[in-house]
């Protein structure tokens, strides 16, 4: 019996037309037994989008009909763009929609469009169909018109449309209120859509409504389903005996966990010894989640839907309930925990010469912190290195080996930007009271290192044993992006040294290393990021070029990673020799699925948190309008300049409009504005002064102003009208002290962002 895939390359090979299904039928020569099957198949195969029905009734491949299946994403001013599933093959980018040629599409929707007007490499098209909506819920702003028509103002400005509210279908809400909106009736060409409010979050300006917010505009799932919370509760909070039959006992040896002060799961632990060889023998064990979920059942169907824990400044929403993600696959120090554990020797070149892998049983001596163990090992400090004598050689055994195998990863050419970045101090009620810069010690290398290691080993045994499995892939850099970056950097008197259709991880590395602790540091190697491929989850073993290792998987944290979940499964079924043909296919069949899935999660996830510190950010900058604050071209576009501040690493705009003193324009490869009359030049990485002129709390947006540029427009002004300059802004006004001498009194105690389970920074994503 055919399968949807087989059942699409047939067509693709046999008809060379859009057909009737008769017609296809009969030249696909599919039995009439099978034809009822196959007529459904073709029904999957238009809903997903690979194949296209037409009006009259004949089934075509969207690629030879002009056609194109994508994503719909909508800009405020009332375009879109479609995000094809497969590249636009003589086209460059994604496929412009003109307003008028939108046909009621929502950003999010899953669209079949045709392509019009193909100019420049530039495509043009026009929504002939939508395949499915992107979300039956929308988050926005409740109000009430003159009439007394309730209307939802969509909180996500790339949703063009209000949504009506009838009248007895707004709950409690109040004009101002955030909500929730289920969408009744969806757009047609003569009427908006229709909804009604399912939730009443509260007003916009308190505590922890930004969040609530956030989540539900990226439609992620919060409460944890009843079924999975009475699983996870099923399971209990001890080791019992017969757990442990058939596992490594690894209680005897000393383990410890290495985590941050505020983490409450930890996932993984250590163990370390030198060998009579001089080699080291270092274990890192991690949480057993899979003896827990099993597949199919209902904490795992939750897991895969979430794809990955959410970590907000306030709060986390975990991929698994409480029950479980602090309990038993918690490896709380003094207690019994499941483990599975990779084992490797590793000489004094930083080479692993020999590994186990095993389902094994811990047993962790101690909660280190990753404060702690830098006292110990950077600063000396005696009150801490006395409290914990017992474990000081272990951590100055872990120092010596992290140094040989960062030196090794640095040697193969492995690119390490190690840039600071922020860390958000709330105060009591859930504000920003200062962003920092977030600390990276010895403590955090060290476990980075030992992770790092392990899932390269765990890669390479699962390829070298063929075993279905999923990579954490990163692949070669688009040689056409490469060389629009090498023209940059040669304009700042840098390069790769390599061709760009050569070009290793290697040349990447030594530029960076070249650009340590200059201006263009940053902005560079964001520009470099954005050159480089988007790593991502893969069932092939495809390499992974930032860290310029031939396998590489996740491994060390399935309790809030589902993809590391799919590894130890796999890895223990190899490992058993249970793994038999059937199961081997029926996982060819899923891996590339769940590839998709969580690797969309993934960026689900980055994409909500990174907007919530945005909004977070423009809040915290909110009182500071007239300030002046020095910082660094990000980025730069036809429309102005991208400033990151020094002081508070937030970035703000400075619109091309405000830069009056010249006409500016834009040369794209270069990354520069340049004024047409003075030769004036603001480049990617220049270090500017800017004024605070307007934080938009509606776009979530900072403009800025250049203050040269602002000083001569002023100056020039107050010339004109013959009088002095007009002043400006001083950097805060009598209000503002006033309100900011009220705040004073008591140093309240800061809340720190919550960290993942492994302690790593918010918005710090692991290789």
């Amino acid at each position: 019996m055919l399968n949807h895939e087989q059942l699409l390359k047939l067509i693709g090979d046999k008809l060379d037309h859009p057909a009737t299904p008769r017609e296809l039928l009969q030249r696909l020569k599919i039995p009439r037994d099978q034809r009822p099957a196959v007529k459904r198949l073709l029904g999957d195969l238009v809903t997903s989008g690979a194949l296209v029905q037409t009006r009259g009734d004949r089934y075509g491949i969207p690629d030879r009909m002009n056609l194109v299946v994508g994503r719909m994403v909508t800009h405020p001013r009332g375009f879109g763009f479609v995000i094809p599933d497969k590249p636009l093959e003589e086209v460059k980018g994604d496929l412009y929609i003109a307003g008028s040629n939108l046909n009621q599409a929502m950003h999010g929707d899953r669209v079949v469009a045709r392509i019009e007007r193909v100019a420049d490499n530039r495509a043009e098209g026009r929504i002939v169909r939508i395949l499915e909506r992107g979300s039956a819920t929308v988050v926005g702003r409740f109000d009430v018109d003159a009439s007394g028509i309730g209307f939802v103002v969509p909180f996500d400005r790339r949703l063009i449309m209000d949504v009506q509210i009838p009248s007895g279908e707004s709950l409690t809400a109040r004009a101002g209120d955030m909500v929730v909106v289920e969408i009744t009736r969806w757009p047609t060409p003569a009427r908006g859509p229709l909804g009604r409010v399912t939730e009443v979050l509260g007003d916009v300006d308190e505590p922890g409504v930004d969040t609530e917010i956030i989540i539900r505009k990226f439609g992620i799932p919060d409460e944890h389903g009843a079924e999975a919370v009475a699983e996870a509760r099923r399971i209990g909070g001890d080791v019992r005996e017969k757990d442990l039959r058939g596992r490594t006992d690894f209680r005897p040896i000393l383990t410890v966990t290495i985590d941050g002060e505020h983490a409450r799961d930890f996932d993984d632990a250590i163990t370390i010894e030198v060998l009579p060889n001089r080699n080291y023998w270092l274990g890192v064990h991690i949480a057993d989640v899979a003896h827990y979920v099993p597949e199919g059942g209902a904490l795992d169907e939750e897991a895969y839907e979430r794809g990955t824990s959410v970590y907000f400044p306030e709060r986390a929403v975990h991929m698994f309930p409480s029950e479980l993600a602090t309990g038993l696959c918690s490896l709380n120090p003094n207690v019994d925990r499941l483990v599975q554990s990779c084992l490797m020797e590793v000489d004094r070149r930083g080479t692993v010469v020999r590994y186990e892998l095993h389902d094994g049983v811990i047993h962790s001596d101690a909660r280190m912190t990753y404060a702690d163990v830098n006292a110990i090992l950077t600063e000396g400090d005696a009150e801490v290195i006395a409290r914990h004598r017992h474990l000081v050689p272990m951590f100055e055994t872990m120092r010596e080996l992290f140094e040989i195998l960062n030196k090794r990863r640095h040697h193969r050419g492995s690119i390490d930007f190690d840039l600071k970045e922020p860390e958000i101090v709330l105060d009591d009620a859930g504000l920003v009271e200062e962003i920092i810069a977030a600390e990276r010690n010895i403590a955090h290398r060290i476990i980075e290192e030992f992770m790092l290691l392990a899932n390269e080993t765990v890669a390479g045994h699962l390829d070298a044993s063929n075993v279905p499995t999923l990579y954490r892939v990163h692949e070669e850099p688009d040689p056409l992006k490469v060389e629009q970056f090498e023209e940059f950097v040669a304009t700042l008197g840098y390069s790769l040294g390599a061709p760009p259709d050569e070009v290793k991880p290697k040349h990447f590395q030594k530029l960076v290393e070249k650009m340590r602790g200059t201006p263009e540091e940053k902005p560079i190697a964001f520009l470099m990021l954005r050159t480089m491929q988007k790593a991502r989850y893969d069932p092939s073993n495809l390499g992974h070029f930032g860290l310029a290792a031939t396998s590489y998987t996740h491994f060390t944290s399935p309790i809030r990673r589902y993809p590391d979940l799919v590894v130890h499964r796999t890895l223990r079924e190899s490992r058993q020799g249970v793994m038999n043909e059937d199961r081997r296919e029926e996982l060819t069949d899923d891996l590339p699925e769940m590839a998709m899935q969580t690797s969309e999660r993934e960026r689900r996830a980055d994409e909500a948190e990174r907007e919530l510190v945005q909004w977070k950010k423009v809040r915290f900058m909110a009182d500071k309008v007239g300030d002046e604050f020095e910082g660094y071209i990000t980025g730069v576009t036809a429309f102005g300049l991208f400033i990151e501040l020094v002081e508070h690493f937030v970035e703000g705009m400075v619109h091309v409009s405000t830069m009056a003193d010249d006409y500016y324009r834009f040369v794209e490869r270069a990354h520069v504005l340049r004024g047409a009359n003075t030769g004036k030049v603001y480049r990617l990485g220049d270090r500017v002064s800017v004024q605070v002129v307007k934080v938009d709390m509606e776009r979530r947006q900072i403009d800025l102003g250049l203050v040269d540029i602002l000083e001569n427009v002023r100056a020039a002004a107050a010339r004109g009208r013959g009088g002095p300059p007009r002043p400006r802004s001083t950097r805060e006004s009598d209000a503002k002290r006033g309100a900011r001498a009220r705040r004073g009194g008591p140093a309240r105690e800061k809340k720190r962002a919550p960290r993942s389970g492994k302690g790593e920074r918010r918005r710090r994503k692991r290789p």
